[in-house]
Formats: C-alpha cells, structure tokens, sequence
C-alpha cells in the first residue's frame, strides 16, 4: 500500500490535522488496516477499498480501533483522490452512510473540499452522563453556557456537545484519558465536542479523542457537522447559515472549518476544508 499524508483544515503543513490516506486498499485487511493506522500515528487513517470513476468505499480508522466516519480524513482523501483523478463530484460509501464530497480549486488554486455529512440527529445528554463528563473535565455548573444547552450530536459520529461558558475554560483542558475512554466506549461517542462561542457564528473548538488513543484532536471534521445539526435542531441559529469553527490552537495546529448549516432539517451539513499534502 502507498501511505498518503495529509493535513485537513490549513494550507500550512504545520497546521491542521494530519491524515493517512489509502487510495489503493482492495482486498486488504481489517487488521491490517488497523495496524497499519498505528504505525502512521495519526489520529485517523482512511483506506479506499473500491473506487469507479467518481464513487469510491472508504473505512477510517484510529491508532486503534475502526470508527464509521472522520470528517479531516475525508477531506483529505478527496483531496488526494482529486489530485490523482482531477476535481469535481466524489460520493464516498461509508459505515455511516453515503457522503458526498466536491473538491475544487480556491481562489489561490489550492484544492478544497466540502463534505456534506448524513441526515444529522440530535439527542438530549441524560442528566447522569453530564454529570459524569463534568466530573472527567473539572468543570463546574458555572463553566456551561446557559445558552447552549448540552445534548449528543450525530452527523455520522456521535458526540456529546458542551459548551464552555468562557474561552479561559476552554482553554484548560485537563481530563484522566482512561476515565473518559471508558465512559465514550460505553456510551458509543466518538469524541466530546467541547465548544465556546464567540459570536453567532463563530465557535472555537477542542475534542478529546480517547476512543482513539488519542488526548485531543486538532479538528474534527465529523463534531463540526454534528455541531451544525445540533445548532439547527435546537434552533441556536438562523438558518442557511455559515459557521466558522477554529480548533487546534491550544495543540500548536490551528485549524479552521467552515461549516454550512441548511434550513431543512432533512438534509446534511456541510463542511468545507483545504488539505495539503505532508513528506513522508
């Protein structure tokens, strides 16, 4: 297999978040893929195991275990198929569903993708399972925002949304990883989408990724659209509406997603990214 390496949400190697991208993995293996996603490192790894024309299978998985969709490797996979195959519509068969993904030259000739996600679901947080992420974090009652009401979110993943009252709390991000693994695994969420907002549409980011043996992810494609549908279906925002998110500055990888928010509730959530390729 040839081992693509991509960063997700910047044009600037730097940034982002990295990506291992497989165009060429008929036949191969889950534990193969699995093991193979270890020793990239990322925090997620996708393999195209099918591909005709302009629609390919795609499984992600972590350092360890398979998850049913990632929104940054999807991005770069398009990318990376699109610099093999040229630009233009891909419909990418996932775990989660189908998702339709468009890459595109920017203004700057850069390629950019825009995924938009499955049909979005939004649930409410039990009572006892907040209080058990509060615990994990250290966070108190004053540190939610009112506002933002916390609720698990799935536009291909899930993830419990909380909205940090203050930037100063979302920038302290101290949590005990096995206690939080174990909790997600049990709960089946992928990350936690932890979120402060700045303005209407404007929103900064961290997501702990334990599931995945990983501490934090520096942006997180499928939590930006869950974040989306969970801003439509609680009425948070007027819709159509563009939300921009920026993550992974507290990583050293800043990272920023754009995230379209359409008026029916039916339809997917669409999320917007450069990616840019990485030596090795």
């Amino acid at each position: 297999m040839e081992i693509l390496r991509y960063a997700a949400f910047t044009t600037d190697p730097a940034g982002g978040n990295p990506a291992g991208v497989v165009l060429d993995a008929a036949g191969v293996s889950a534990a193969r893929m699995r093991a193979t996603a270890a020793e990239v490192g990322y925090s997620e790894t996708a393999f195209v195991t099918a591909a005709d024309g302009r629609r390919a299978a795609v499984r992600f998985f972590s350092p360890e275990d398979e998850v049913p969709f990632c929104g940054h490797a999807t991005i770069a996979t398009a990318v990376a198929y699109a610099e093999r195959h040229g630009p233009g519509p891909l419909t990418l068969a996932t775990a989660a569903g189908e998702v339709a993904v468009v890459t595109a030259p920017d203004a700057a000739g850069r390629l950019t993708a825009t995924l938009t996600s499955v049909p979005p679901r939004v649930a409410p947080l039990p009572a006892d399972d907040l209080a058990a992420l509060r615990g994990i974090l250290g966070w108190t009652a004053d540190d939610l925002d009112p506002a933002l009401p916390a609720a698990v979110a799935y536009a291909g993943a899930w993830h419990p949304v909380l909205a940090a009252a203050t930037r100063a709390r979302l920038a302290d991000l101290r949590y005990d990883l096995p206690t939080l693994r174990a909790l997600m695994a049990a709960r089946g969420w992928t990350t936690v989408n932890l979120v402060w907002r700045r303005d209407a549409t404007t929103f900064h980011a961290r997501n702990p990724f334990p599931p995945g043996g990983v501490y934090e992810d520096p942006a997180t494609g499928a939590a930006a659209a869950a974040l989306g549908g969970y801003l439509r279906a609680l009425d948070l925002v007027a819709t159509p509406a563009e939300i921009t998110v920026h993550q992974g500055a507290e990583m050293g990888r800043p990272s920023r997603l754009r995230v379209t928010v359409p008026a029916d509730l039916a339809a997917g959530v669409s999320v917007t990214g450069p990616a840019v390729r990485l030596a090795g």
